[in-house]
C-alpha cells in the first residue's frame, strides 16, 4: 500500500491494494474521524495478516516487523472489536471489487471450455446461537450463508467475482437477481437455485444457464434428439417444465448424464446450440466452487470472530475474499505454474523476509 511495505513479502502481497483510492474512500466515509490509534489501514493489515497466521489478532501487533508496518506497538482486543464494528462493509466491498477488476485485466483465459462460465453457489457457516441471534438458521444454531459467483482464470483456478451474505435460513433463490445479471455469460448453478419463473425470465432476457433439475420435477417431453451410442449422455430432449396448471412458457433442453461421482443426473438448460457432451462437462465444472469453499474454510479462517454484528461478520468474509484475490494477483503477476496453496505456504514462511526471496521462489520452476 505504501512504498515502505515493498521490502517484505507481506508488503509485496498487499501491494495491489490501491492506496490512493483507499485513502480517499476512508476520508469520504469518515472512517478515521474519531480514531486515535487503530487506523482503518492498520485494521486492514492486521486482519489480512491474521488470515495467514491464524492466531489471536491482538498478538500480531507484538511482532517487531509488523509494528513497523502498522505504525503502532500494541492493540487490545476491545479496540479491534470496536474498529471492526465501525468499518463499513461497503468499504471492504469496494476494495474486493477493485482487486477483482485487476484480476480480470491480468487474466488471459483462452480456454473455450471455461471461458464465459460463471459458477453460482453458496456455503453455510455455523455460528453460536446466543451470540448471533440475528443469523437465523435452526433452533439449535445460528449461521450465515455466503453466496458467491465464481469465474475462471484458467481451467485450474477460479476467483470470486461477486458476494452476497445472508442469514443461513434464507432460501438460495432469493439471491438469484444479484448473482445472475449479465447477458454475455453462461451461468451454472445447483438445485437450490431452481426457479421456473426465473428460467422463463432468463430466456426472455437472453441469459444462458445450466442447472441440475430436481428428481420430483414434472417434465413434459416435446421432442427427443439422437445420442451417439458411445456417448456419456443418456438422453437429450426438448421439454416443458411444470404441471399443466403452472408450467414454464418457454421450452428447455433436458440432458441426462452422470456427475463426477458417477451418479445419474438431469441437467436443464436453455442452450440448444451446444453439443450434449459439452453441456455435461459445463455442469461438471461446478466442482471448482466446491473446492474453492473448501480452500477458503481450511486456509483463510480466523481463530476468533471479532464482532457479533452482521456488519462485523460481513467484514471478515470480505477480508477472506480479499486475501484470496491478493494471492491470485501474485500468481498472475509472476506467471507462476505453482498452485495457489504452494504460493500461500511460501508467503507464510517468507512473510517478513525481503520480497525478492518470496518472488524468486514463486518464479522458480
Amino acid at each position: 500500500m505504501d512504498k515502505d511495505t515493498l521490502f517484505s513479502s507481506f508488503g509485496k502481497w498487499v501491494t495491489p491494494l490501491n492506496s490512493v483510492k483507499f485513502t480517499q474512500r476512508i476520508e469520504e466515509m469518515k472512517q478515521d474521524k474519531y480514531t486515535k490509534k487503530l487506523t482503518t489501514k492498520a485494521y486492514l493489515l492486521l486482519f489480512l495478516h491474521a488470515q495467514l497466521q491464524l492466531r489471536a489478532i491482538a498478538d500480531d501487533a507484538l511482532l517487531d516487523d509488523f509494528q513497523r508496518e502498522l505504525g503502532l506497538t500494541s492493540i487490545s482486543a476491545s479496540q479491534l472489536s470496536r474498529k471492526h464494528r465501525q468499518v463499513k462493509p461497503e468499504l471492504l466491498a469496494e476494495i474486493f471489487l477493485d482487486l477483482v477488476n485487476q484480476i480480470r485485466q491480468m487474466s488471459t483465459n483462452s480456454s473455450s471450455q471455461v471461458s464465459g462460465l460463471k459458477i453460482v453457489d453458496s456455503t453455510t457457516i455455523s455460528l453460536n446461537l446466543k451470540k448471533y441471534q440475528w443469523a437465523t438458521f435452526r433452533k439449535t444454531k445460528s449461521g450465515i450463508k455466503v453466496h458467491l459467483r465464481l469465474v475462471f482464470v484458467n481451467e485450474d483456478t477460479v476467483y470470486p467475482e461477486k458476494m452476497v451474505m445472508t442469514p443461513a435460513g434464507n432460501n438460495d433463490r432469493t439471491q438469484m437477481e444479484q448473482l445472475i445479471d449479465e447477458t454475455d455469460a453462461m451461468y451454472v448453478f445447483d438445485r437450490g437455485y431452481v426457479d421456473y419463473e426465473k428460467f422463463d425470465y432468463y430466456c426472455d432476457k437472453g441469459l444462458f444457464f445450466a442447472s441440475r433439475l430436481k428428481k420430483n420435477a414434472y417434465v413434459r417431453f416435446l421432442e427427443s434428439f439422437s445420442v451417439p451410442s458411445n456417448s456419456s449422455i443418456l438422453s437429450d430432449s426438448m421439454v416443458v417444465i411444470g404441471t399443466p396448471q403452472k408450467r414454464t412458457e418457454n421450452v428447455f433442453r433436458l440432458i441426462e448424464t452422470f456427475d463426477s461421482d458417477g451418479n445419474r443426473i438431469r441437467i436443464i438448460t436453455n442452450r440448444f446450440d451446444l453439443d450434449p457432451e459439452e453441456l455435461g462437462d459445463i455442469y461438471r465444472s461446478r466442482w471448482a466452487i466446491e473446492l474453492f469453499f473448501k480452500w477458503i474454510k481450511q486456509r483463510l479462517t480466523l481463530k476468533h470472530l471479532y464482532g457479533t454484528s452482521p456488519e462485523a461478520v460481513e467484514n471478515q468474509v470480505y477480508l477472506a475474499l480479499i486475501s484470496y484475490c491478493l494471492l491470485i494477483l501474485i500468481q498472475l503477476e509472476m506467471k507462476s505454474k505453482h498452485s495457489l496453496t504452494q504460493i500461500y505456504r511460501w508467503l507464510r514462511v517468507f512473510l517478513w523476509k525481503p520480497s525478492t526471496v518470496w518472488v524468486e521462489r514463486i518464479q522458480r520452476e
